[in-house]
């Protein structure tokens, strides 16, 4: 498959920060149909030795960072493990929150009997942290930016469901006026920061939002 509208940020020797699209798998799922994929795409279009380095969900839009060697995959890796990066998505959320900032630390689990759903389970789920800030209110929806701490599978989308503010256009969470008001899911990752792990400089990466 071509590269078609993956745009590439920025271009190093030791990574590479591109803008995923929408409804594009990081990786290659597990079923044969699923196999078209963001790392796929650029190890076959001039770049074979691209290493994923963390990932976003299919429907999530943004910068995603891949390594270019195995050094370089092994810093940056060690990183997001560590927290040491600065994530910030960009999103769309129904409703209207009573204040204009606020934190979820809501503990979320894997739910086998609605795949692929994730839930809020304060006995079984692991520790998930996010801060999430009101950008611009919209009459039945507002802006809002979402910083997680931690990095769960569906963290943002599980957690504003939690507060009664889903995201629009969530086929998983979202439900009714909030499913049918954007023909996609609302979340982009906009902003990520990392040390460069070649020469520790600290970088900052920005990418507005298509919605």
């Amino acid at each position: 498959m071509p590269l078609s509208n993956i745009r590439i940020i920025h271009e190093d020797p030791a990574f590479l920060v591109i803008n995923k699209p929408t409804l594009l798998l990081s990786v290659p799922g597990r079923a044969d149909d699923n196999k078209d994929c963001l790392i796929t795409r650029l190890q076959e279009n001039g770049y074979p030795e691209a290493l994923i380095v963390h990932r976003l969900d299919w429907e999530t839009s943004g910068i995603i960072l891949l390594a270019r060697n195995p050094d370089s995959h092994r810093e940056l890796s060690r990183q997001f493990h560590d927290r040491e990066t600065e994530k910030a998505y960009a999103a769309l959320c129904w409703g209207q929150p009573a204040l204009d900032s606020g934190s979820i630390d809501l503990p979320l689990r894997y739910d086998p009997p609605t795949k692929p759903r994730h839930v809020v389970d304060h006995e079984l789920g692991k520790h998930a942290l996010t801060f999430w800030r009101v950008v611009e209110r919209l009459g039945s929806h507002c802006r809002v930016e979402l910083t997680p701490i931690t990095g769960r599978s569906h963290q943002l989308r599980v957690h504003m469901l939690s507060i009664g503010h889903p995201l629009l256009g969530d086929g998983l969470y979202a439900e009714g006026e909030a499913l049918t008001a954007y023909p996609r899911l609302c979340l982009h990752a906009a902003m990520l920061g990392f040390t460069h792990p070649v020469t520790g400089e600290r970088l900052r990466f920005e990418c507005p939002a298509p919605f």
